[in-house]
């Protein structure tokens, strides 16, 4: 970053200083319209997204629904009756006639077990049958519409309707998904307004990280709002705006505000300069901040499934939104409260807030741990591997009806399948083109010896193109039914014919080969970003090496704790979920792409104070000891605000939100802990003067050109002897 964009930063804050009420006011008209365009935003946005169109099980369903329309078995009604025998004939004509007043546009094809006579289809006691549904549509979101179309009529037999299958699930999920949301904003916002109270000890100062909060979900909702008009947007991006808009904008607002009551306590009846001075310092490193979270969170878009861009999509507006409310509004209303900030105090909250710069629990801890450097860093490092070890042994699935709580309908209902109707059985669409009816007998039988499958039958054929069904044992999701899939992608179909393998196990597959071709890229994005912002940052060819050391450590404890929570079951009747046996594939890729930018959030506010310290006194020790003073108590208060948010989507009854939660809140604890008060000093120890080694022609340009805060003051000594004021 240019001196010249320094200056533009500085010649913003005079700006804001003098338009302060303008400002203000302008912000928050444009909120009061952000509000309006984000008004029903999640009933707007897409409910699938979860492939990848380049697949083979994409291109199965592709030909499959152009050919004979779906096929796929999406939605299963179950039909029961505590005193009537399914096989009745009254039975039977009451199913007959609730599945005729179904609209034919929105189904493609239903089976019965009275067309077909498949055992699989009527219960063990014979009290209940099912039906399976094929949904009409060209996507998911088509489906997902269907199904909400088709379940009334569905429901209104006089006979009891259950529903299980994949779009039973997807519905059941998009509905837990919006109450969650609610209830996280709900559940979060007046803790994090009671902590603030609690932190800066004033009404007035408190008010304020709530209100840059509420202006960034707000503006970020609106731009999803207006993305989703060119592009496909999943449910689940509001979710993250929440989540990291909320926490971030909380963060963002904290260390403004405390950098403005430390300029005002040196200036109290100089208001502009002390707004002036803030955003030259924690302004532009929030600034910088931002943009390396944003930059994080770019890396989703390199995968073309639509759910892990919209994470992408919700995490870059939120934290540009946070950005830009945290450098307009928040100074806005800090000019014009000038030293007023503080007003509304609470009494019994009150102490002194001068600390020495040098001195200080946090002071204490970093010269404690620099004189034990090798045995604190190895030490860290050996208890965070042995938190992530249990990740070694991680099992991969995708979403299966386990993802909701026990009590929601379509996981009560798949239960209900599996042992009234059971085993469970799994199913594979094999599309066979240009086979005659030979080679499509002797295909079905060299699928038939797969080693599991018990059944392999024609559904429909057209034109040289047969559409077969495999079935198999299991869960759609398990290890072995995923080795079934490949088997049966390994079965060479006949001479002159192509044949592909599609269904719920075969996306699987086939998603976690896309994200494993896809996971380079993404960390090729980040690092090589993350790089050059922390060289452009701190001057250092070091530090961010180190630093990306320091994301890995934390990281992988988290996959470590939510490997040995959600994939081997631990603590799943306190937390309340059912475990799968494995993780969800694309919940540790948005963990790594929000995690990676948080850990770096706080890394460049406490490097920023060293590398301020380091400028005034060329002494690494002081500079380590004293920047870990200055941030720790602030660090420490944001690190809980976020905690907060963060933790609220723990309460959530999907799995996969519960443990993004539950992973990030436990990365975003040791990062802020562990990492920041102990491996950070120690490893700043053990490197001295090379923390800030650049090669000469790159550290003759950061002297030019690079970003700089230049907050410190020296005193005669040549130290900084500015007084931490305030948080």
């Amino acid at each position: 970053m240019s001196r010249e964009v320094r200056s533009m930063i500085e010649r913003w804050g005079s700006v804001v200083v003098r338009r302060a009420l303008a400002v203000l006011l302008v912000g928050l008209g444009v909120t009061a319209a952000a509000m309006l365009a984000g008004v029903g935003l999640e009933d707007k946005l897409s409910a699938g997204g979860f492939d990848d169109p380049a697949t083979e099980s994409a291109r199965e369903l592709t030909q499959e629904r152009d050919t004979f329309g779906n096929r796929s078995v999406d939605v299963i009604a179950i039909f029961s009756s505590p005193d009537d025998i399914a096989t009745d004939p009254a039975f039977r004509a009451e199913v007959e006639e609730t599945l005729a007043a179904v609209p034919d546009d929105r189904v493609s094809s239903m089976a019965t077990f009275y067309e077909t006579d498949d055992p699989a289809m009527l219960s063990h006691d014979e009290h209940a049958t099912a039906v399976y549904i094929s949904l009409a549509g060209d996507s998911q979101n088509d489906f997902v519409d269907a199904y909400r179309d088709i379940r009334p009529t569905l429901s209104d037999s006089d006979l009891d309707v259950d529903f299980a299958g994949p779009f039973a699930v997807y519905s059941d999920v998009n509905e837990h998904t919006k109450d969650d949301l609610l209830m996280a904003e709900i559940v979060s916002l007046p803790i994090v307004l009671l902590l603030s109270l609690i932190i800066f000890r004033s009404v007035t100062a408190a008010l304020l990280p709530v209100l840059v909060g509420v202006v960034t979900v707000v503006g970020a909702r609106a731009a999803i709002a207006g993305l989703n008009e060119i592009t496909e947007v999943s449910i689940f991006a509001p979710n993250i705006i929440t989540l990291i808009g909320l926490g971030l904008s909380i963060d963002y607002a904290l260390f403004v505000v405390s950098r403005f009551r430390e300029e005002i306590a040196l200036s109290p009846d100089d208001t502009r300069h002390a707004v002036v001075r803030t955003m030259a310092t924690a302004g532009r490193t929030v600034m910088f901040s931002a943009l390396t979270v944003a930059a994080s969170m770019s890396s989703l878009l390199v995968f073309p499934q639509a759910f892990l861009k919209s994470i992408g999509y919700g995490g870059i507006a939120a934290v540009l939104v946070a950005m830009v409310a945290a450098l307009t509004v928040l100074p806005a209303a800090l000019a014009l409260l000038g030293k007023r900030v503080d007003s509304l105090r609470i009494p019994f909250l009150q102490r002194s807030t001068a600390v020495d710069a040098e001195h200080g629990a946090w002071s204490r801890l970093a010269h404690g741990v620099m004189r034990r450097p090798v045995l604190v860093a190895v030490g860290v490092i050996v208890v965070l591997l042995a938190v992530a070890s249990p990740f070694l042994g991680v099992k991969w699935g995708s979403v299966d009806y386990r993802v909701l709580p026990p009590d929601a309908a379509a996981h009560q209902a798949a239960e209900r399948l599996n042992t009234e109707f059971g085993p469970e059985r799994s199913t594979a669409n094999v599309l066979i083109e240009g086979a005659d009816e030979a080679q499509v007998s002797s295909y079905v039988d060299a699928l038939r010896d797969v080693d599991g499958v018990v059944d392999v039958r024609p559904v429909e054929s057209e034109g040289g193109t047969t559409l077969l069904r495999a079935a198999w044992e299991g869960n759609s999701q398990s290890e072995r039914s995923q080795d079934v899939v490949r088997e049966l992608r390994d079965v060479p179909s006949p001479e002159g014919t192509t044949a592909l393998v599609g269904g719920l196990t075969a996306d699987t597959v086939d998603l976690a080969s896309s994200v494993r071709s896809h996971l380079p890229w993404m960390g090729l994005i980040v690092v090589t970003v993350m790089l050059v912002l922390l060289f452009l940052a701190f001057g250092s060819l070091v530090l961010p090496l180190k630093a990306v050391a320091m994301n890995f450590f934390s990281i992988t404890a988290s996959f470590g704790v939510v490997t040995w929570i959600f994939s081997d079951g631990n603590l799943s009747g306190l937390l309340g979920f059912t475990s799968s046996g494995f993780l969800d594939l694309t919940n540790p890729i948005v963990m790594l792409a929000v995690l990676f930018g948080l850990s770096m959030d706080y890394e460049v506010f406490l490097l920023s104070r060293v590398r301020e310290q380091w400028d005034a006194t060329g002494d690494n020790d002081l500079a380590v000891a004293t920047g870990l003073q200055k941030t720790g108590r602030i660090i420490t208060s944001a690190a809980l605000l976020l905690g907060v948010v963060i933790g609220a989507f723990s309460l959530s009854g999907v799995v996969f939100m519960k443990m993004i939660g539950i992973g990030m809140l436990i990365a975003l604890l040791v990062d802020a802990t562990i990492v920041r008060a102990l491996l950070v000093p120690a490893t700043m120890k053990l490197l001295g003067r090379w923390n800030w080694w650049a090669p000469g022609p790159m550290a003759r340009w950061w002297e030019r050109n690079g970003f700089r805060e230049e907050g410190g003051r020296r005193g005669p000594s040549g130290k900084d002897e500015r007084v931490t004021a305030g948080v």
